[in-house]
């Protein structure tokens, strides 16, 4: 009777056990911290991708625009600067980090959008089909990284939460020591509308 007793309190015990783990939302955390690593993967390789594309478009428009040197260089080297800002998943745990990610990004985005006014000027390379390709692969990099950038902000926002909330709270602080990760924030003035004179 009392090996019966001792089976059946470990068999509860075993199963109590195993409820509470499942319920404690270990796995849950960190399922959703993987999440947020693999969103941060995608920004990063919708970045790459509009830095793999600007040497050629570089390329192109100096073929028409020789003068206009002084704007290729701007691009060239506000690409060699989100080269040398390497984020990786450092970034997503620290603010400065992905700061200075953003800002390198800015850089390139500015000196991308000279480069368009220059191309305004020249007719003849606006019309150039190998232009027209990339340009338009160009603009299909920016909705990209637009999209990653959201869905890394809600892979955040969802692993935030599941840290702070109990009783995942309670096993995070006990096991874990997972730390909030860094949204996406807007870039600095993007509160005002930019004005448009004609």
């Amino acid at each position: 009777m009392i090996n019966l007793t001792r089976k059946v309190a470990g068999l509860m015990l075993g199963i109590f056990l195993a409820v509470g783990i499942s319920g404690c939302g270990y796995n849950t955390m960190q399922a959703k911290e993987e999440a947020v690593l693999a969103s941060w993967g995608d920004v990063e390789a919708a970045y790459q991708r509009r830095a793999d594309l600007i040497p050629n478009l570089v390329e192109v428009v100096k073929g028409y625009a020789k003068h206009e040197q002084e704007t290729l260089t701007a691009v060239t080297e506000a690409r060699a600067k989100v080269g040398s800002v390497q984020a990786g998943k450092d970034a997503i745990n620290s603010p400065q980090a992905l700061q200075q990610f953003q800002q390198a990004q800015s850089q390139l985005s500015g000196a991308l959008s000279r480069l368009m006014v220059v191309v305004e000027r020249y007719p003849d390379l606006k019309a150039n089909q190998n232009f027209m390709d990339l340009q338009n692969q160009l603009e299909g990099t920016e909705n990209r990284i637009n999209v990653a950038r959201v869905r890394y902000n809600q892979a955040v926002q969802d692993f935030n939460v599941s840290i702070r909330t109990f009783p995942n709270s309670l096993t995070n602080s006990l096991l874990l020591h997972l730390s909030r990760k860094e949204p996406f924030k807007a870039e600095e003035g993007a509160k005002q509308a930019p004005k448009v004179k004609f």
